[in-house]
Order: C-alpha cells, then structure tokens, then sequence
C-alpha cells in the first residue's frame, strides 16, 4: 500500500526553496514513528535537501536524473517502477516533495498529514485533495511548548 506523509500550512504550502517552512519537533518524531522500518519514497531534490540516509529505512529516490546514485538509495525513473519495487510490502511512504506527491496521489490510500495552522509564503504546494473522497480516521491536537510553539493536529486520512 502507498502512503504518503505531508505536513501542510494553512494554504497548503510545505516547502520554499528546497527547505522547511517552520521548526515542529513534534511533526519530525510523528514522521520518524510513522515511517521506520519502512520504505520512504522522494524526488532526488527531497532528498538532497534531507541531505544523508534517514535510519532504519529503505530509499527509493524517484528522479529523471540517470547520473543521480548516492550510496544505500534505490533508484527509480517512473511511478510504476517505484510501485514495482515496493509491490511486496505492506506499507510504504511517499514524503515529497509537491511534484512527486501530485504524481502519487491517484494511487495512494491512505494520508498522514500534519495540519499547521500558519500561513507562509511558500513555492512547493500539496496538491489539493477533494475531501468528499477522503474520510479522517484518526486525528490527535500537537502539543505546545516551547519547542513546539504552531499550533497543529495530526490526522490520518483514508480514501473512500
């Protein structure tokens, strides 16, 4: 099954400049628990803006690039070579960036999607999703302190 794992502001935006639009320790240790022990899936530049291997899960970098190889990441030319490569497994995560999430999502069942209430200028957007085909089948408020100061919510979606 193909996930993905998003977290959005106000207006959709994640992302300006290949980089994060806000600090939400939080939202990282709800990603790190999501996704260990599975396969994360990006576009080469997500991953180059992560910048090193994520531990205790497997790489898939989705890039047109063919000179792109970095040491422990699997490459992949094609959605349907990614989907190949992942057919065996149980559930694997799609974490961007907004071009590869568009290319994802009519295949994708289920969203684990971080709601950040703040409105930023950004210039990598998630594509908008029609919420009639999508049900929340789990939602949990972020709490605040002093790491953690944007309000937030954590809500599972899945498709209809």
């Amino acid at each position: 099954m193909l996930s993905i794992v998003v977290a959005v502001g106000l207006n959709n935006a994640i992302g300006k400049e290949n980089g994060l639009l806000w600090r939400l320790p939080n939202d990282l240790k709800h990603f790190r628990s999501i996704t260990e022990g599975h396969t994360i899936i990006m576009g080469r530049k997500t991953f180059e803006s992560i910048g090193r291997i994520l531990p205790n899960r497997r790489h898939i970098v989705l890039t047109r690039n063919r000179d792109f190889h970095f040491e422990g990441v699997v490459t992949a030319s094609s959605v349907r070579e990614v989907q190949d490569l992942v057919s065996n497994e149980d559930e694997n995560f799609v974490i961007g960036g907004g071009e590869i999430y568009k290319q994802f999502l009519p295949f994708v069942r289920r969203i684990y999607m971080t709601e950040v209430e703040i409105e930023v200028d950004a210039d990598t957007f998630f594509p908008e999703i029609d919420r009639s085909k999508w049900k929340v089948i789990a939602e949990k408020p972020g709490v605040l302190d002093e790491k953690n100061t944007i309000p937030h919510r954590f809500i599972t979606l899945e498709c209809i």
